[in-house]
């Protein structure tokens, strides 16, 4: 016959408790940690942070024309008036692209030109004992064709255009500085 004595009274409770106590612990703790990782995420969206200065690289004017467009009638210009920086390496690539989308997204073209820095600079005259102020005219053109080389539909379209200096590189090129962007819309009809 099989001794059934029961055990102590203390050890079966002490025994079953180890597990949901250790567990108890293991999720206060997570909690605890939880609350803080999210105190400390709220309090660095909270905080206001001081704007951003301008880069030295800014678009000074852009005019995008005909408005509205009509693809029959010949190409969209992005014409770009760009700021460059008063001290600037004569080796780097300036680079002007615009991105123009449909509200949809279903209609999307990217648009890049690529040139030497030093081709077609004009300086403006400053204050004496300071840097003439260098500028490039850019004319960046859009055939109305979409990703696809298909004519976009009539409608409305929103740009993006940017300016970028590049280096040349080990691993090809890399952007050095990048300007602000200009953003606007085309009407697109028949």
């Amino acid at each position: 016959m099989i001794n059934s004595t029961p055990l102590p009274r203390t050890t079966v409770s002490r025994a079953s408790n180890r597990p949901r106590l250790g567990l108890l612990l293991l999720l206060s703790g997570l909690f605890l940690l939880g609350g803080q990782t999210t105190d400390v995420l709220a309090k660095t969206k909270g905080k206001s942070s001081v704007p951003r200065p301008e880069p030295d690289l800014k678009i000074l004017s852009l005019q995008a024309a005909p408005m509205p467009y009509r693809p029959q009638d010949g190409p969209f210009h992005f014409i770009a008036t760009v700021q460059l920086p008063k001290e600037i390496d004569e080796q780097l690539m300036l680079e002007v692209s615009a991105l123009v989308t449909s509200s949809s997204m279903t209609s999307l073209r990217f648009l890049s030109i690529r040139q030497q820095v030093n081709e077609h600079v004009q300086t403006t005259p400053s204050a004496a004992g300071e840097t003439p102020q260098k500028h490039v005219h850019v004319d960046l053109v859009w055939d109305g064709l979409d990703h696809n080389k298909q004519q976009v539909p009539v409608g409305s379209y929103e740009y993006e255009v940017r300016v970028k200096l590049l280096s040349n590189g080990e691993k090809g090129q890399r952007t050095q500085m990048l300007s602000w962007p200009k953003r606007g819309k085309i009407v697109v009809k028949n």
